[in-house]
């Protein structure tokens, strides 16, 4: 069983943030889910992450996600390392969540509870009492998404937890990153919460990234990460660059909806989105068609469609 030392240690490079496969009566696709992941393990992600905000967690019950979090680490069986998203606003759930997650040698990745009117304290107070529950420690997700974003000074505060070992960092904003990489960086794991915008993240010292996209254009992402951290920026930015049409659609249309279509297209298990959240309709999916088709045209891209 994995330990927090060892998990730190592991914690580095590309996560393939994996979206929850569901059928078309929201029920979850298991089969799917472990295709998914044999396919990003196969082409060379350093690690996954599961059930997070692109994995549905919020559509998902504690039993469901605890059933998803036994079956991936299951299929995964320490061949990489496994980021299990452990955030919800019942504080007895993120516990139990929690808890388990590390029993099961994931590293549990937790936000700031999503409450009205909390305080800094109070969040400083919640991640003290979670951290010591996971015995291989906790990553602290900085989500802008749900409404409270920690500043720098806060995520100095809670890297002070000694369970803490790891930041993922969703306030993409140069002066945050810029104050982030320089004052904790050694300090704990830093990773760059968006494949839309890691360059900047990379190249100021974070230590890694979590990626969406890569569900729909996994050889292609890869290829981008793999170039900027062997130091060829150029061409970093170049691949970058060749998805950007996919990335201006995921914007508009929303994820994990975009990512899922993207994925059938090709022939992989992205199944349907659960409810509140509606799969795209057919306009979107020419869309998406045609932008995939555009890429795969691109000898650069990887990219090859099903027949």
């Amino acid at each position: 069983m994995k330990d927090m030392t060892e998990c730190r240690e592991r914690l580095r490079g590309i996560f393939n943030i994996t979206v929850t496969p569901f059928t078309h009566d929201g029920e979850i696709d298991f089969a799917g889910l472990t295709a998914n992941i044999e396919r990003v393990i196969g082409l060379g992600y350093d690690g996954i992450l599961i059930g997070g905000t692109y994995g549905e967690f919020p559509a998902l019950s504690p039993e469901e996600r605890a059933a998803i979090f036994r079956h991936v680490m299951d299929v995964v069986n320490d061949r990489v390392p496994v980021m299990l998203c452990s955030a919800g606003s019942d504080a007895r759930v993120v516990e139990q969540l929690t808890r388990l997650a590390g029993d099961l040698s994931g590293l549990p990745m937790v936000t700031p509870p999503f409450v009205s009117e909390v305080t800094d304290a109070q969040i400083i107070s919640f991640f003290k009492r979670m951290a010591p529950l996971s015995r291989t420690g906790i990553l602290v997700y900085n989500a802008p998404g749900i409404g409270i974003t920690l500043a720098p000074p806060i995520l100095e505060q809670l890297a002070d937890i000694p369970q803490v070992v790891g930041i993922k960092q969703g306030d993409l904003n140069p002066t945050a990153i810029d104050q982030i990489a320089n004052r904790l960086g050694g300090r704990l794991r830093l990773f760059c919460a968006s494949d839309l915008a890691f360059l900047g993240p990379m190249m100021c010292g974070f230590d890694g990234i979590s990626t969406t996209n890569s569900g729909a254009l996994p050889e292609l992402v890869l290829a981008t990460f793999r170039a900027l951290e062997s130091g060829d920026a150029a061409t970093a930015r170049d691949l970058h660059r060749l998805w950007y049409d996919f990335r201006a659609l995921a914007r508009r249309h929303g994820q994990p909806q975009l990512v899922k279509a993207a994925m059938n297209l090709r022939g992989f298990n992205g199944g349907h989105v659960r409810l509140p959240l509606v799969d795209v309709g057919p306009e979107v999916i020419e869309q998406t068609r045609a932008v995939l088709q555009s890429l795969a045209a691109d000898a650069r891209s990887g990219v090859t469609l099903a027949q």
